[in-house]
């Protein structure tokens, strides 16, 4: 028990930064959310629709930039730094260039739009979101890399704190934006009014982060100041793909879960999808708890890994996975109790909550289920195993969660209950689905701890 509670307290001081850093982030679509919703159902089909699209291409090009994290943890475990400093410059260089490929698919987002067979009003404005947003793809993905490389080091408070900037820039200006301002002629701009606001914020956390490397005197050990950028490293940037791909893969088929759910749920009208982006809104924030738990005990492994102690990575590995499950399962059970009063913030629309808390009633069995697989999948990170991992999330997110639901959702078969038609089918899937990789991932990692 002192080992466990050791672990927890080094776990718990690297995720409460991790925590409050990434619900700033998660807050981004929360407070356009909350707007939109009391002022057009349009505006929200549109966002639920349009953010999809960007999450799903945002988080696969987020997770082949974050591969510097396992990288720079081990060599900073093994204190050599400078080899870590210059995994920093390599990761820009990856940065810059997937931002390309990022642009362009917002830009031209027709087979996503062909998907979700949106209504023409809902359609131009999902394109009108999306062409602001590549705007932010370039600082987001910069701003990754500093996220990445500051976590592994230990150094999560310096990201939190530029995330709080991001947010404290964002809400103000959304508002303005998103509802206009009657005394300075600006008008309402709905949802390109979150895309703007977004943008700028992103922006301020890439030139902040840029700053914050170049005078903090923490940074100076790594040797990034002094000769600009580094030269492209071809075998660098191979190690980062070669680890990275595999990251970007099964965050992109995790996110498409949610993301095609909520094209096809789109086909079955404004109330449906409505409905499943204040479900999904509020899952997003219980993840977080999770998320910043994996992301400690990943860092602490990596370094652990790094450091060639091995039985302290194994340990500490568990452990995080135990304290992960045991607070997603308070977690999930309070949202449950709650949910009647979490769904009227967001909604005054009686069949939008309706259907919400019917997505909810999910909520325990999805959260743990959720948790187990991201705690497991992280830290398998940390021992640079990535790419079983994704073959686990294709059988089980998009077999199980997405074909499932399909199945389920549409009555394709025939025979399914009423009470799991329509979006309620997709979501009774995709908690099977990640029971399935949440049980396949744990397995995973117990058979990686004991060959290691």
């Amino acid at each position: 028990m002192s080992g466990f509670a050791a672990d927890s307290r080094q776990i718990l001081k690297l995720a409460w930064p991790a925590l409050i850093g990434q619900l700033s982030v998660v807050a981004f679509a929360t407070v356009d959310t909350l707007l939109l919703g009391r002022q057009s159902a349009v505006d929200l089909a549109a966002l639920a629709g349009g953010g999809a699209v960007y999450m799903t291409i945002y988080v696969a090009l987020v997770g082949v930039v974050l591969a510097v994290g396992p990288i720079a943890g081990q060599l900073y475990g093994a204190d050599r730094l400078e080899d870590a400093g210059a995994q920093l410059h390599q990761s820009v260089w990856l940065a810059l260039l997937l931002s390309v490929p990022g642009c362009l698919l917002l830009w031209l987002p027709w087979p996503f739009l062909v998907l979700a067979d949106a209504s023409p009003a809902v359609e131009f404005k999902v394109r009108e979101y999306l062409a602001m947003l590549s705007l932010a793809v370039a600082p987001s993905l910069l701003f990754t890399v500093f996220r990445g490389f500051s976590t592994a080091v230990s150094r999560p408070k310096a990201v939190m704190v530029l995330q709080l900037v991001g947010l404290s820039a964002k809400v103000p200006l959304a508002i303005v934006l998103v509802q206009g301002h009657a005394a300075s002629g600006l008008p309402a701009l709905g949802v390109a009014g979150c895309a703007i606001s977004s943008v700028i914020a992103f922006w301020l956390q890439a030139l902040l982060a840029w700053q914050l490397l170049r005078r903090d005197p923490f940074y100076d050990r790594f040797a990034l100041r002094g000769r600009g950028l580094h030269r492209p490293d071809r075998a660098a940037l191979k190690a980062l793909l070669v680890l990275g791909l595999p990251i970007g893969g099964s965050l992109l088929i995790g996110i498409s879960c949610f993301t095609l759910m909520a094209i096809f749920i789109a086909r079955m009208g404004t109330a449906p999808v409505a409905g499943h982006q204040i479900a999904i809104n509020l899952v997003s924030l219980l993840f977080m708890v999770p998320w910043a738990m994996a992301q400690a005990s990943s860092t602490l492994v990596a370094q652990h890994v790094g450091a060639a102690e091995l039985p302290a990575a194994r340990r500490v590995g568990w452990h995080g996975v135990e304290l992960g499950l045991l607070t997603a399962t308070a977690l999930g059970g309070g949202v449950y109790l709650l949910r009647k009063p979490l769904i009227a913030l967001y909604t005054h629309d009686a069949t939008v909550a309706a259907v919400a808390l019917s997505l909810l009633a999910w909520v325990v069995l999805f959260h743990i289920a959720d948790a187990a697989q991201a705690l497991a999948s992280s830290i398998l990170r940390a021992w640079k195993i990535t790419t079983v991992p994704m073959l686990i999330y294709v059988a089980a997110l998009w077999g199980v969660g997405l074909g499932g639901g399909s199945l389920l959702g549409f009555d394709i078969l025939g025979g399914t209950p009423d009470a799991l038609r329509g979006a309620p089918g997709y979501w009774a899937a995709a908690t099977g689905g990640f029971v399935i990789s949440g049980i396949a991932m744990c397995s995973l990692l117990a058979w990686t701890t004991r060959q290691r």
